[in-house]
């Protein structure tokens, strides 16, 4: 029997394929626990216009990635923080510290978990900071520490 899968089994489908499973796991199984459906003409058109509708979803949300990458990376973030001798900072500057400063003077709300620093920033003047918009899009942020 042809099922479509509507969530993952271990062992037999990913959510979304068709595949051939034997009759009685289909009906006992797989269809009662609600992890399948059986694959006739209305189920499979279902399948196809969800398959496209995620598809121009994922083309969206790929479109607002790139066109919040040529904002961040057209501006500087300034932030201001104690210093001592020699531009190092009392404390560090963070990744929420970035966010929150982004939010404010640039109303554009961002993930701290997005933004990528390696180790938080400790020193004065101007570092890049890189940014994970989408699993294709990067964009490099500038963060300008200045003294307090």
């Amino acid at each position: 029997m042809k099922v479509i899968f509507l969530k993952d089994v271990k062992g037999k489908g990913k959510k979304g394929e068709v595949k051939n499973v034997a009759d009685g796991y289909a009906q006992n199984f797989l269809i009662k626990q609600g992890l399948a459906i059986e694959a006739n003409n209305a189920n499979m058109k279902k399948l196809e216009a969800q398959k496209k509708k995620e598809e121009k979803e994922a083309a969206e949300e790929l479109a607002q990635a790139k066109q919040l990458k040529e904002t961040l990376e057209s501006i500087t973030v300034e932030l201001k923080a104690k210093a001592g001798d020699g531009g190092r900072l009392f404390g560090s500057v963070t990744s929420k510290q970035i966010a929150e400063e982004l939010k404010k003077s640039h109303q554009i709300k961002l993930d701290k978990r997005k933004i990528e620093l390696p180790d938080a920033i400790r020193a004065l003047g101007y570092t890049n900071v890189p940014v994970k918009l989408h699993s294709d899009v990067s964009a490099t942020l500038k963060v300008h520490v200045s003294e307090q």
